[in-house]
């Protein structure tokens, strides 16, 4: 049967309806309250989260013990990807994954955290062989900015839960030849290897892990 909650001025509600329009009022109000119950519960919620979250980035001056062993190592090149850089990405991944684990073969094993190094930023910058002496305006020893490629990211040491137990921003600078010759067509590819090794080398380094 339906129960008219409304009524025209001119109406007189049945002694039983008006009960029935109370007890509606009566659920209304405690639906509500309990809507704002859990809206107010999962505000929360997401502030504990958020605070949860915010809570590794101050273990960026946390220290690994000397004898962690990684249960595995990862590497992520999303910001790569998301500049559609794609297939050039994927081989930056496969040079980097390839050197971490040749770097960190005798810490890789067991059922420690998982190292996850995230590439944020590669640049290979055109090279002509020419570089200036004597201490010019380039990053390192009399070395040209315009000859020099950088690798830059952040290592990430995650537990199992998933919380982060120290992060390791990195900057990797090498010369523009090391890939050999710059008209040789393979040697960015060389540039791209031989900087995922400098970059994995000062990272154990950085870890503590030599």
């Amino acid at each position: 049967m339906a129960v008219r909650v409304y009524l025209r001025p001119d109406e007189v509600a049945p002694s039983g309806a008006v009960e029935t329009i109370r007890m509606l009022r009566w659920c209304k109000s405690l639906v509500g309250e309990f809507l704002l119950g859990k809206f107010l519960v999962g505000k929360i919620l997401i502030a504990a989260a958020l605070v949860t979250a915010a809570v590794p980035a101050s273990a960026q001056d946390a220290a690994l013990p000397p004898t962690t062993r990684f249960s595995a190592i990862r590497v992520d090149v999303r910001p790569l990807l998301a500049t559609g850089l794609n297939g050039y990405a994927e081989g930056v991944r496969a040079e980097l994954q390839a050197a971490l684990a040749k770097t960190f073969a005798d810490r890789v094993g067991g059922p420690g955290p998982v190292l996850v190094v995230r590439v944020t930023g590669l640049s290979i910058n055109p090279y002509a062989g020419s570089e200036t002496r004597g201490g010019g305006g380039g990053r390192g020893s009399g070395g040209n900015a315009t000859n020099t490629d950088y690798l830059e990211g952040e290592a990430l040491v995650v537990d199992r839960t998933g919380t982060v137990l120290l992060r390791h921003p990195q900057l990797s600078a090498t010369n523009a030849s090391s890939g050999g010759a710059w008209y040789d067509p393979a040697s960015e590819g060389r540039r791209v290897a031989y900087i995922a090794g400098h970059y994995a080398a000062w990272l154990k380094r950085g870890l503590g892990l030599e």
